[in-house]
Parts: structure tokens; sequence; C-alpha cells
């Protein structure tokens, strides 16, 4: 059986009603996409503890609070997610890449221009409603 990796997902929104997303790593799974920031949910770990976390560690933002947005399970073939989707409005700090990842702020209405994971069109169509 398949492990599931659970994944804290956050959708950061600014006053401009733009949204932060990030480039996945070329040599990570799902590389040389574009994703909504976050992790890995470590064990004993909550999931906004895991979002805040993550946060600080890659894109150099303090998240303030978030609110459950959706839950995504979706089986790649070679790994299955289950996504844990967190909407926050509150934040601090500058948007950087930690890890040497682009990150962008894109209006909501332009997020298809941009090729995400197939896990992540369910958010994608959400936002868009």
């Amino acid at each position: 059986m398949k492990k599931s990796i659970h994944v804290a997902v956050g959708i950061v929104i600014n006053n401009h009603n733009e949204v932060l997303i990030a480039k996945r790593p070329s040599n990570s799974h799902q590389g040389g996409l574009w994703e909504f920031p976050g992790g890995k949910v470590e064990a004993g770990e909550g999931v906004y503890d895991a979002l805040v976390r993550e946060f600080q560690e890659e894109v150099n933002i303090k998240i303030l609070s978030s609110e459950s947005f959706m839950e995504i399970h979706h089986d790649y073939g070679d790994k299955q997610v289950f996504l844990d989707v967190l909407l926050c409005k509150e934040y601090s700090g500058e948007a950087i890449g930690l890890e040497g990842q682009k990150v962008a702020w894109v209006m909501l209405s332009n997020l298809h221009e941009f090729q995400f994971p197939v896990a992540n069109q369910a958010i994608i169509e959400k936002l868009l409603k």
C-alpha cells in the first residue's frame, strides 16, 4: 500500500487580491510546476503549526491566522497526497524564496496562466468561484 503524505498548503491572499505561489524545484516530485506554498505535516504536529513552520522556512512569511479552505486526496500513481488547504489573509513579512525557488504574487484571475500539479486544480477552481 502506498503511503499518503499529509501536506499543509497555504493560500495567502494580500490586500490587492493576489495569491502567493512558488515554483517547485525541478528535482522534486512535480518539479518545475507552480504550487501554493506549504509542506509536510510532521508526526505529532498540527496542520496550522506545520503551515506556520513551512512558510517561515520556505518563503519568509509569518502566518498570523488561517481558516480551513478545503481538503484534497489525490493519487499521482507514484505517490498519494492529502492536501490540508488553509486560507490565510493575516500574515507578516516579505515573500522571498529562501530555498532558491521563484515566488510570485499573482492575481486570482491570472492563476490559469501558470502550470500547477493536478492536485492543485480543485484549489484554483474554488478560488475562482
